[in-house]
């Protein structure tokens, strides 16, 4: 009769039959959705930040009250940073905080906003001093204002590598047609519209001619300027939003708007640190497919 095995051989043969047992993989996090930069491939967080009047803050405690919203943004994977000399002090406080939050990575957006171009040259100077870069990873001409002008500068500092990426904006659905005749005659890197449930006519045109033209999208107010949340006040989520993973109503406007195949990024604005984690949430999970957006689009428009 055979001695009985010991503790430590018997951990030994275990170990054996482990080793020849193959096992499942550890299950790993889905990576956050990103889109691809059309003109040159690179990938962005398909959620970013706007800052028109969230970041308006002078100085001081008000200022300082913005800095958990970028932490909240960064440690969510977010990198597009979206503002404009319009915008009061927000390229201002971005400089000053930015650096305080220690973002691992920075997508810096602004825009030109004034007529002339030796003023714009002006702007966009100050606009670098503001942030404290040496180049914008995306140059926009605001609103379109005095845009061909601008082009030409526009054009220049991205061949010297002063902005990687150059860009033309409208936002309320304003200047459609312009905004289309504009992207018929140049080549934009970025495009940058509204574009939300509540109002969706960037779908007739804008979105499919962006995609033809090789542009990124940047959509701004995908919430309706919060109107949006209005509408829905009270009222639960629809049985499909688990279908896309939703937890909440922003994630549900900020799914629908990045689902359509030609968004690059959307860049919703807010100065509460909560409402920045839902936001983000949208980055995880699944997305609706074409026939469950036509659904959430029909069903989202009978309480509008």
């Amino acid at each position: 009769m055979m001695p009985p095995l010991d503790r430590r051989r018997a951990l030994a043969a275990m170990a054996a039959l482990a080793g020849s047992v193959i096992l499942p993989p550890p299950a790993r996090a889905a990576a956050p959705l990103e889109r691809a930069i059309p003109a040159t491939g690179e990938r962005l967080p398909a959620i970013g930040m706007g800052t028109w009047l969230t970041f308006d803050a002078s100085a001081g405690a008000d200022r300082n009250a913005r800095l958990p919203v970028l932490r909240e943004f960064f440690a969510a994977g977010g990198t597009v940073l979206d503002s404009s000399p319009m915008y009061g002090y927000a390229e201002a406080a971005l400089g000053e905080l930015v650096p305080r939050a220690k973002p691992g990575r920075v997508f810096n957006a602004t825009k030109v906003w004034t007529p002339v171009r030796a003023l714009g040259v002006k702007q966009m100077e100050e606009s670098f001093a503001h942030w404290g870069v040496k180049r914008f990873d995306l140059m926009q001409v605001h609103n379109m204002l005095d845009w061909e002008t601008h082009l030409v500068t526009l054009k220049e500092w991205k061949a010297a590598g002063r902005v990687r990426y150059i860009g033309i904006t409208t936002s309320h659905g304003r200047r459609e047609e312009a905004l289309l005749a504009a992207m018929k005659r140049e080549r934009f890197d970025f495009v940058q519209f509204s574009y939300s449930f509540a109002d969706r006519d960037a779908e007739k045109r804008l979105l499919p001619y962006a995609r033809e033209r090789g542009a990124a999208v940047l959509v701004n107010r995908p919430f309706d300027g919060g109107g949006l949340f209005g509408a829905v006040k009270g009222k639960p989520l629809p049985g499909w939003a688990a279908e896309i993973d939703c937890a909440n109503w922003a994630q549900v406007f900020l799914k629908f708007v990045v689902s359509h195949p030609a968004v690059t990024c959307a860049i919703p604005a807010t100065s509460n640190p909560a409402h920045m984690r839902e936001n983000m949430g949208a980055l995880a999970g699944r997305l609706p497919d074409e026939a469950l957006r036509r659904r959430m689009a029909a069903d989202v428009a009978k309480m509008l």
